[in-house]
């Protein structure tokens, strides 16, 4: 088997998944090649599946099936969606097999309605958790100040959980924290810690796009000395989250559970596609590779990168010079912390969208499917 570029990003310890599912990948034996390819790992969201289910008919004869029982366009989805789940989890549960638990995981999320919801969150990570039924599943989580708490719980009872919608540092630090203290939770109660894994999603390429909307406004009324901040604030942001991680997991109280043969929790770079079509279309990944994280890439990205990724570690390189890289911005008149509230605020509410309109469009199709066979 040839080695691939995705493979060397291994060799350095970084993980890459593919932002992507469908019926087709799984049948066609498209996402066996990836996984051979050097892809370990696969996440999902509601728009992700919303284009999955619209753009072919390889889910039809479920939805007509599932429609005729009467049964709702939430419950349509969800039946078919956990079996596209629990396929992608067997096929990669050789990655998870050979990586001892660490690697091979598919995630899927709680509803994006629950992301202020505590209690909700915990009981619906915990039905999704025990329907697809598989080792290597992570039950994706919002990082909102009320899905931490639930997080936190979560991991205490042994469930792999992937905190998404991360943009701030001070966010990530909390989330960081909360799964060591539900792995010592765990721990007391009797669990294996050695069985829980979990990542720390963090966003990255809509930090530029908000940075440099605000920095753009500034040069062009007439402020100097910002155009070289352009493109660099998503990268820095990441940096200073990784030095955190790096102090967070090579502190003293995480070694007490790496000794019972716990797992760190991983950052995982998300939204890495380029939105700039100014900038180099592998920026999020050329940028960020270092041992021990996970680049999940939609499989546009994945490509770009097979066909020019410069494979070299590169991540801890401006670890030093990313903290006076928010400060130049911060100096300039522009809060970082407003950046990333309103990311949060706004990617909370485009994946309630994304959900309402997959749940409307199965709806819909589902119904068009019964009148046809009916007709």
């Amino acid at each position: 088997m040839s080695t691939t570029p995705i493979h060397k990003l291994g060799s350095l310890g970084q993980s890459v998944w593919i932002d992507q599912i469908s019926r087709g990948m799984i049948t066609s034996s498209e996402l066996e090649r990836l996984r051979d390819a050097g892809v370990t790992g696969l996440t999902s969201n509601p728009t992700i599946f919303q284009k999955a289910i619209d753009a072919s008919s390889d889910y039809d004869d479920d939805l007509t099936a599932l429609a005729d029982r009467g049964l709702s366009a939430e419950a349509v989805f969800e039946s078919v969606a956990l079996d596209d789940i629990r396929a992608a989890c067997d096929l990669m549960r050789p990655v998870y097999d050979a990586a001892g638990g660490a690697d091979g995981f598919v995630s899927f999320e709680v509803s994006p309605h629950l992301a202020h919801m505590t209690a909700e969150t915990i009981g619906e990570a915990r039905r999704l958790w025990d329907l697809i039924d598989r080792p290597n599943v992570m039950i994706k989580v919002p990082g909102t100040p009320e899905g931490v708490p639930a997080f936190r719980s979560l991991v205490a009872e042994g469930l792999n959980i992937n905190v998404t919608l991360l943009f701030a540092v001070d966010a990530y630090v909390d989330v960081a924290n909360a799964y060591i203290d539900g792995l010592e939770a765990y721990d007391k109660s009797g669990g294996d810690v050695g069985s829980v894994a979990s990542v720390a999603s963090f966003f990255v390429s809509r930090v530029d796009t908000s940075a440099d909307t605000a920095l753009q406004s500034l040069i062009d009324g007439g402020q100097t000395g910002l155009a070289d901040l352009l493109g660099q604030a998503a990268v820095a942001n990441a940096r200073i989250a990784y030095s955190r991680y790096l102090d967070i997991f090579g502190g003293s109280r995480f070694q007490a559970l790496r000794a019972k043969g716990a797992k760190e929790q991983r950052c995982l770079w998300a939204s890495t596609s380029t939105k700039n079509p100014a900038y180099s279309d592998v920026l999020y990944v050329q940028e960020l590779i270092a041992p021990n994280t996970v680049n999940t890439m939609p499989l546009d990205t994945i490509e770009a990168w097979n066909d020019h990724g410069d494979t070299r570690l590169t991540l801890e390189e401006g670890l030093d010079g990313a903290p006076e890289i928010i400060h130049r911005i911060e100096s300039a008149g522009i809060s970082f912390k407003e950046i990333t509230d309103q990311l949060t605020i706004d990617g909370v509410k485009a994946f309630a969208d994304s959900y309402d309109l997959l749940l409307s469009d199965v709806g819909k199709k589902s119904a068009r499917l019964t009148a046809a066979a009916a007709s």
